[in-house]
């Protein structure tokens, strides 16, 4: 009797599973952000902030602004991503922006073959196998489940928000998998040279007033055509 009940336990949780739907999310931002503290043993005070990457979103097209960083407010680059290709834009015409002519103009790249703002690696977590899962914390109103990878030479920290919710991007897609969430923070020391790196996924619902002049300029444009 005891293993009938467990089996069936057993049977519900694989269903349930199976059954656990994802939810596109359709439109909006993702900003990467990363401080950087030196000397992280002697304390917190030696820290730079860099705002890596701001990523707008409306179905699969992507609009990556890559923030300068000496001015943060001037884009450095600004990158057009569908699907798995990369066109790199001109941040000085980004009003006269038509992702239709893009392609036609342009010979693409592999979207991971791209080295500033977010990067889309395909990579493992290094040590990923040997990861120790921790208790879940509570960090900025938002519950996360955890784990850590401890080397010789880095501690690294990971959190995971619990969503149904699909972005566009991730950080390590094969742990979000693993753990049913999305990964927004990663804490990192390097022992050796007593630098602690945060890196934080910042998901909003609106896109960047740029990129929002991109998006409603190129449906102008497309409903135009259709007419």
């Amino acid at each position: 009797m005891k293993l009938k009940f467990s089996l069936s336990i057993l049977i519900f949780l694989l269903i349930a599973n199976s059954c656990r739907k994802e939810i596109k999310s359709e439109k909006g931002g993702i900003d990467l952000i990363s401080n950087v503290y030196f000397d992280a043993s002697k304390g917190l005070d030696k820290m730079q902030n860099f705002h890596l990457s701001k990523l707008n979103y409306s179905g699969d097209t992507i609009l990556e602004l890559v923030p300068d960083f000496t001015f943060p407010e001037i884009n450095s680059k600004i990158y057009y991503i569908n699907d798995s290709l990369c066109y790199t834009l001109d941040a000085e015409k980004s009003n006269s922006i038509v992702f239709s002519e893009i392609s036609k103009k342009q010979k693409p790249f592999l979207v991971e073959k791209k080295k500033e703002g977010a990067l889309f690696s395909k990579e493992w977590i290094p040590n990923y196998k040997n990861r120790k899962n921790l208790t879940d914390t509570i960090l900025f109103n938002k519950k996360y489940k955890r784990f850590e990878v401890n080397s010789p030479w880095n501690y690294t920290r990971f959190y995971i928000y619990p969503t149904d919710t699909i972005l566009p991007y991730s950080l390590y897609k094969h742990a979000e998998k693993d753990y049913h969430g999305r990964l927004e923070r990663i804490d990192s020391y390097n022992k050796k040279n007593d630098i602690f790196v945060t890196l934080q996924l910042m998901p909003r619902k609106k896109w960047d007033s740029e990129a929002k002049e991109i998006f409603e300029f190129n449906h102008f444009i497309k409903n135009r055509k259709s007419e």
